[in-house]
């Protein structure tokens, strides 16, 4: 019979039926080495019971259940996660509202809160496919109409096809913060894929700088302003390409407008 360490184990452990038992117990003395060891394990087990027997013979204690452990380890690696997620979502948005809140702690600029909304409407629109517009560019004059009417100030849809980037179309969204409270995004797409985002307001009742660049996150928003309308360039490209877009755009919006003469980065 060929003993292995599990089946001594398990002789030890008074596991085996009579005829294995027995087997084992004609190798042992075939084999008096083992026999020593096995008989040093014996002794030690039987020290192990005299020692804690009555405490293993004991409930094991609801805390210690192993379900409940489980679940516990389970609800910790959730919460960690979601500690996790909660750390980068405060990070995220600290960041938004330190930038937003710089001027005056109580009462932002309303052109801070235009550039805030600009790109919060990028990255709600921008991921999506269907839905990324609400008027598509197969109707270009009808948008044009509808959110000259809405914005009350008339609205060309600017072309970037020079640029590299083709029109997708546009939407009316809120504009809480600004008088009349309504805003026009238009969104362009380039071969990669990339989108950028125009959020376009009239100029009523908004004071702050002609023309400035804010970083946050993975986007750049380049904001500018003239006597009429504002227009915040949302989108991942450099501020360079987006300075060049708003030159486009800036001339094909206000055509007896100069365009602007530069930004300055926050």
């Amino acid at each position: 019979m060929d003993v292995t360490r599990d089946k001594l184990m398990a002789y030890l452990d008074g596991q085996l039926d009579g005829d294995a038992r027995a087997a084992v117990e004609a190798w042992l003395a075939d084999n008096p080495d083992a026999a020593i060891e096995l008989a040093q394990l014996q002794r030690q087990n039987e020290a192990i019971d005299a020692l804690f027997g009555q405490v293993a013979t004991e409930p094991v204690p609801p805390r210690l259940n192993a379900h409940r452990l489980a679940l516990s380890q389970s609800r910790r690696r959730w919460q960690s996660a979601g500690r996790a997620a909660m750390i980068v979502g405060v990070l995220g948005i600290g960041m938004a509202a330190g930038w937003l809140l710089r001027p005056v702690a109580d009462n932002p600029a309303l052109y801070n809160r235009l550039i805030a909304d600009a790109v919060s409407a990028h990255t709600v629109f921008v991921s999506e496919n269907r839905h990324a517009v609400e008027v598509g560019s197969d109707e270009t004059d009808h948008l044009s109409n509808w959110l000259s009417n809405r914005l009350g100030t008339g609205l060309a849809m600017p072309d970037l096809a020079t640029a590299g980037f083709n029109f997708l179309g546009g939407r009316l969204l809120p504009a809480p913060a600004i008088p009349g409270g309504r805003a026009a995004q238009l969104m362009y797409e380039d071969s990669a894929g990339e989108r950028v985002t125009l959020y376009i307001t009239p100029r009523s009742g908004i004071d702050g700088p002609n023309i400035e660049l804010v970083r946050l996150g993975s986007d750049n928003a380049l904001y500018w302003a003239n006597a009429t309308i504002t227009c915040t360039i949302v989108g991942p490209q450099s501020a360079e390409t987006l300075q060049d877009l708003a030159d486009s755009v800036f001339a094909q919006l206000t055509p007896s407008s100069p365009p602007g003469a530069g930004y300055r980065p926050i």
